[in-house]
């Protein structure tokens, strides 16, 4: 089964062919890491990742030995590169409690150890960690998840918000400015929301939602602007929806503008073309909390994949070039 989806980078016609993922094999880089996420395949061959239990920046070299870069506290949910060269870490704040159930590492309730959610910048040369941003005007950030730079001097980023035992603060989508002048609040409520990314020319807006298993999309009309058609909130376009009772995490775009999307229950990588339509296709991780993906390599088709919940990052060749981030080498400058 296949579509027919319009390519958003260069408005050319692309076929997207769910058999072109069959194939797609996994094997194990490094273990041993306390929920990893938030994956960065740098130009030297490592991979920069956040562990989330653990609380640090952490690199996992090419020979897959892994080393502390930064103690960044809380809960580091998020990274990405940014127009200093510096890391940028969605920080939750510490709001899971995690809890090892027959040898998996599985994320809880909020512990009484949480504090509040920010936005980190880490100076990779000397580890030290600032913390840029705690608040969007009057409002607390929660627990920031995830980010995604836009390579115009900001960055967008999801607020997952805190679910307790009988009630739920509800987050949403919002854009930073790399310079601390200020966030702002683009997309409220979302039920939380986790992966956050842009299509290759920048003017569509991606966020998966995990509970609901619910993947938005909003036009982008400049940083910090973004609408959708939907009358009711959060006023997005519903690109696709989870079967059964998966869950949606972390995502990355790649170069045909396809969502991949780390899928949890099912264990694996939902990849959605862009327009939709309720094809798609799953490549499966042995991991049933699969929450993160990115894509490097000279040619862009090495995948990597976070699997969380026993601790592992994992490599494979991917069919299709993922999308080159901004600030990553070799990013062409965006389009005025």
């Amino acid at each position: 089964m296949s579509s027919t989806d319009d390519d958003p980078a260069a408005g050319a016609t692309v076929r997207f062919d769910p058999a072109a993922f069959e194939a797609v094999t996994f094997e194990t880089v490094a273990e041993g890491l306390r929920f990893p996420e938030g994956p960065i395949a740098m130009a030297d061959g490592s991979v920069l990742l956040v562990e989330i239990e653990r609380g640090t920046l952490s690199r996992v070299t090419p020979e897959g030995d892994v080393e502390v870069v930064a103690d960044c506290g809380g809960g580091p949910n998020g990274a990405a590169l940014g127009p200093d060269g510096a890391v940028w870490v969605a920080n939750n704040g510490g709001c899971f409690s995690y809890f090892e159930v027959g040898g998996l590492l599985i994320p809880g309730p909020v512990p009484e150890t949480y504090t509040q959610g920010s936005i980190q910048r880490v100076d990779l040369t000397t580890g030290s960690v600032e913390t840029v941003y705690t608040t969007c005007g009057d409002h607390p950030l929660l627990a920031p998840n995830d980010l995604v730079m836009d390579g115009r001097g900001g960055f967008w980023f999801t607020d997952h918000g805190l679910r307790l035992e009988r009630t739920t603060d509800r987050g949403g989508a919002y854009y930073g400015r790399c310079d601390g002048s200020g966030v702002t609040e683009v997309v409220f409520p979302l039920e939380s929301p986790n992966g956050i990314g842009l299509s290759p020319d920048g003017d569509r807006l991606y966020v998966a939602e995990t509970y609901t298993g619910r993947l938005w999309a909003w036009d982008v009309h400049g940083p910090a602007s973004a609408s959708g058609s939907g009358l009711m909130p959060p006023h997005g376009d519903l690109l696709h929806a989870a079967p059964g009772q998966d869950y949606f995490d972390s995502l990355a775009v790649d170069g045909d503008g396809n969502v991949c999307v780390a899928t949890i229950q099912a264990g694996g990588i939902s990849v959605v073309p862009p327009a939709g339509g309720g094809t798609y296709a799953l490549v499966p991780v042995d991991d049933v909390v699969t929450t993160n993906i990115c894509f490097g390599g000279d040619d862009m088709c090495t995948a990597w994949v976070t699997a969380s919940s026993t601790g592992r990052l994992l490599r494979a060749r991917w069919p299709v070039a993922g999308l080159r981030l901004p600030h990553s080498v070799g990013h062409p400058p965006p389009a005025n």
